[in-house]
């Protein structure tokens, strides 16, 4: 999840609550679910964020949330916008894998350099996770004063941009931190962003670039031009974005435009003219007006928020909460007067409200989780422990006696980390290559898969652990998965053991006694009869045999496997299925 660096002396700013210490400002934080990480070496605050709030990513979010929890703010905040003045046009000529344009104008914006490093770090982390590390969206924020509108043809004469798509060695300009002009296809070759965003422009025959009057400017998604760069001194700003869909680079632009509103700046709309219905999205049509700020509305029962949070509540409370939570809501008085239901207002700049579900849980943080008193639930039956918990539970104990440190990391992982840096090819029938079971639409590029085995989140561990003290002995017990065919859900799921011992002399006598010693606790008879592994070194794998049964791998990781972790010392792994433990 994103971890956000926020100045307390600037939430304190924002807020208007100078008195409150830092040890305060951690405990309503943390009533928001922000978890307090660390601090910098200039004391900012480390938080780490639910990557649904995205509209908390900056100091700015961040305060204008616990002014609602202070109750200093209330309801529903849409900025106020002023008429377009800029018009974007989007040419023909825009790569089909980039075709879309969004943004805003900013005026009369306070930017301190506190404010720009915020926007600074806002940009970034929208980048890395809604953006996709700019796969899907891309944004420039521009100093306006530096941008010369063009008239796009003789019957206009406001001020304009044109997006289009350019020759790779076409135009050129002079991009950030640099003092050389280069042209697009230079700035991939030798910028160390552009090399860092190459990829995203792999097979483009047309480059995506945005000019004004003056020429080129912008480089998306891989880096603005040095003209235009946002100082400190900037009151004015140009908003821009590019990506493959219209809902979500209006959406970052919403959040974008409620940070500077909260540094006093005025948001101006833009015209956006595609040059047919064919080049725009379905859904908006050819010519929009931006920033879009309308507000969503969604139907809730009192009788389901009562149920859910498992209080009684009236009316007037559950739309107090509602304001309270940054939220505006009414009764709906053409339904049956036997059932309250509401009608919920919600912000432009709140993406993560997808279902009712959500509003509950806002409803729930406004109240205060604390403040619910816990009850037994009203049903029949007593809770109990499955008897794969009780494996595990015991599973996890034998491996914490055996010296090793017991982890929980995510089950989603990308296919570079589950298959290319272990060195083995999805769909074949070794140990952990099984055929990969896909996100629909992953939120993040580090995240698109279910994990085929455990193996490849410990050696991430290790990945991120290398300033530790060794030796490092860590374990896991977690779900593993693959699409198999043969069940009802096209996926099959089991819980995987993995266990990874790295020391400067680890070797594969000290996997296989830890393991011998696993499986004598559980009275279970094993085998390790030689294989290959492209994930082990040769003549130092073997498969793990319990009772008859090839249940999983042993071995030491092979010397490319651990030069993609960038790990020094050897590492001795092995991994196997859970329920070959069970009698």
């Amino acid at each position: 999840m994103p971890v956000v660096d926020v100045d307390p002396d600037e939430l304190r700013k924002l807020t208007g609550h100078d008195e409150k210490s830092d040890e305060e400002l951690k405990d309503d934080l943390f009533n928001l679910g922000l978890e307090y990480e660390g601090e910098t070496e200039e004391g900012f605050m480390q938080l780490e964020f639910a990557p649904d709030r995205l509209d908390r990513l900056s100091v700015e979010g961040v305060a204008r949330s616990l002014r609602y929890q202070y109750g200093d703010d209330r309801g529903l905040y849409v900025p106020n916008t002023n008429d377009p003045d800029w018009t974007f046009h989007v040419e023909e000529s825009v790569p089909d894998g980039r075709p879309y344009v969004t943004g805003a104008v900013v005026r009369d914006v306070n930017l301190t350099e506190d404010a720009l490093d915020s926007l600074i770090q806002l940009q970034e982390k929208l980048h890395a996770t809604m953006g996709r590390k700019r796969a899907k969206a891309a944004i420039g924020i521009h100093d306006l004063t530096m941008v010369k509108g063009q008239s796009y043809d003789d019957d206009e004469g406001g001020p304009s941009i044109t997006y289009k798509g350019i020759d790779p060695e076409g135009d050129s300009f002079v991009p950030l931190e640099s003092d050389a002009e280069m042209t697009p296809t230079e700035v991939l070759a030798s910028h160390e962003t552009g090399k860092k965003y190459a990829d995203l422009l792999d097979g483009f025959e047309q480059y995506p670039a945005i000019y004004d009057q003056l020429g080129l400017f912008s480089f998306p998604p891989v880096i603005n031009g040095k003209r235009t760069e946002v100082e400190p001194e900037s009151r004015d700003l140009l908003i821009e974005l590019t990506g493959t869909d219209q809902w979500t680079i209006d959406h970052i632009c919403n959040i974008i435009c409620y940070a500077l509103s909260a540094r006093g700046g005025t948001i101006e709309e833009v015209d956006i003219e595609y040059a047919s219905a064919a080049a725009a999205d379905d859904n908006y049509g050819q010519t929009l007006v931006r920033p879009d700020f309308e507000v969503r509305t969604k139907s809730l029962s009192h009788d389901r928020i009562e149920t859910v949070l498992g209080i009684d509540l009236d009316r007037s409370t559950v739309l107090d909460l509602f304001e309270r939570a940054g939220l505006s809501a009414s009764v709906d008085e053409s339904v049956d007067a036997k059932e309250t239901i509401y009608e919920v207002e919600i912000p432009p700049n709140r993406v993560d409200v997808l279902h009712p579900m959500d509003l509950i849980d806002d409803l729930g943080r406004a109240y205060g989780f604390n403040e619910l008193e816990p009850h037994y639930p009203d049903v029949g039956t007593v809770g109990g422990r499955h008897e794969r918990t009780r494996l595990e539970d015991a599973t996890r104990a034998s491996l914490v006696g055996l010296g090793f440190e017991d982890l929980l990391n995510f089950h989603m992982i990308s296919g570079e980390a589950n298959y290319d840096r272990l060195n083995i090819e999805p769909g074949t029938d070794i140990v952990g290559a099984g055929e990969p079971v896909e996100i629909t639409g992953p939120y993040s590029e580090d995240y698109t898969q279910l994990r085929s085995w455990v193996l490849p989140s410990l050696l991430m561990v290790l990945e991120n652990n290398t300033h530790r003290a060794y030796p490092q002995e860590l374990a896991e017990i977690g779900l593993a998965a693959e699409v198999d065919e043969t069940e009802n859900t096209n996926v099959a799921e089991w819980r995987s053991v993995g266990a990874v011992v790295a020391r400067h002399d680890a070797t594969y006598e000290d996997a296989k006694a830890r393991l011998a010693a696993l499986c004598e606790d559980f009275d279970v008879d094993l085998e390790t009869p030689a294989t290959e592994h492209p994930s082990f070194i040769p003549g130092r794998v073997a498969d793990v045999v319990i009772d008859g049964e090839t249940v999983g791998v042993i071995g030491e990781i092979h010397p490319q496997v651990l030069v993609d972790h960038d790990l020094e010392l050897p590492v001795a792994a092995f991994e196997l299925r859970l329920d070959a433990l069970s009698e």
